[in-house]
């Protein structure tokens, strides 16, 4: 974000983060390491992709910051993402972090920066680009360091376009195909603890629900007609540009701690740091029903296991997955 500034020290599981890579020769890896191991019985198989449980070819993950104020919307390419992460910003506000591999749309945004958290979130996928318009200084070398390729505007230029239909900063907007090709190395989807398949018994019949932040709001209705689940922000349908409303098929609500991180905007307003790393509670909506889960992630470099109370695998409905980290102190 342009103007912010904050210190350089990352938390304390960002460091461990980016010792134990650093230790383990990670950081800019091209793709040239030794190959996945074979899947598991229980992993997607190959010719399905790991973030939605649908047929996909094996490609390149790409995250993207996405602005998600009134100002924003409705935005263009999200119905195209794999997964797509809701995440606090200052304020109470929320962004959206989009997370493309079997499809790419020919443009997606409006793009807006990247966060301290969102290092920690993404060293689940290996390493993957992440395209976003700017941060704040202090978290630069931070972002360079880590395992990804950052792809902010500055480094590469021609895979960012302004739209002049809409005031900046709402007007940024990233072309996916030239992103990734200025990203060689990337890599490929594979197992982030997601399971697929038919869904645990019990679960609560439920038609609408609300995730609340500070200064946002998520709903989300089923659809028996299409068996999705329509998204509203802050009381309104969610839609899109170029694929009409946005639908995912499973809403995971991920009951996280939020916390203040020691970077603030240009403003004084504290950026706030989602711990994605340990264990806690979740809420699966597929299906019409609710789900009460548990959620665990031993590491950075683990995926995210969602479990039913009693310790099974809990299934997402094969689709486009929305996951949203939610303050643990808000929940209902």
């Amino acid at each position: 974000m342009t103007g912010e500034r904050g210190i350089r020290r990352p938390g304390r599981v960002l460091t461990a983060l980016l010792c134990a890579l650093t230790a383990a020769g990670l950081y800019g890896c091209s793709g040239s390491g030794p190959p996945e191991p074979a899947p598991t019985p229980t992993t997607a198989p190959a010719a399905t992709s790991p973030f939605t449980g649908l047929p996909a070819r094996a490609a390149p993950v790409l995250a993207v910051k996405i602005d998600n104020v009134g100002a924003a919307r409705p935005q263009t390419g999200l119905g195209a993402a794999d997964l797509v992460y809701v995440e606090q910003v200052e304020g109470g506000q929320t962004r959206l972090l989009a997370v493309f591999s079997s499809r790419l749309p020919d443009r997606t945004g409006p793009v807006r920066s990247a966060r301290e958290s969102d290092i920690e979130l993404l060293a689940q996928f290996g390493t993957p680009a992440l395209a976003y318009s700017g941060s704040q200084t202090a978290l630069k070398p931070l972002l360079r360091a880590a395992p990804l390729h950052a792809l902010p505007q500055e480094e590469a230029p021609a895979a960012f376009v302004r739209s002049t239909a809409r005031a900046a900063p709402h007007n940024l907007y990233l072309l996916p195909g030239r992103a990734l090709a200025a990203a060689p190395g990337t890599s490929p989807a594979h197992d982030i603890g997601f399971r697929f398949g038919p869904a645990p018994g019990g679960g609560t019949p439920v038609r609408e629900h609300t995730v609340r932040y500070p200064a946002a709001r998520y709903g989300f209705t089923w659809s028996a007609a299409d068996r999705t689940w329509r998204v509203a922000m802050d009381g309104r349908p969610a839609g899109t540009t170029d694929a009409g409303p946005l639908k995912p098929s499973t809403v995971v609500v991920q009951y996280v701690d939020i916390h203040p991180s020691r970077f603030h905007d240009v403003l004084g307003s504290v950026s706030p740091y989602t711990e994605t790393v340990g264990t806690g509670t979740a809420l699966v909506l597929r299906d019409g029903r609710a789900h009460e889960a548990r959620w665990s992630r031993p590491s950075a470099t683990s995926g995210t296991a969602f479990t039913t109370p009693d310790g099974g695998p809990l299934a997402f409905e094969p689709g486009q997955v929305w996951v949203l980290l939610a303050p643990e102190a808000g929940r209902p």
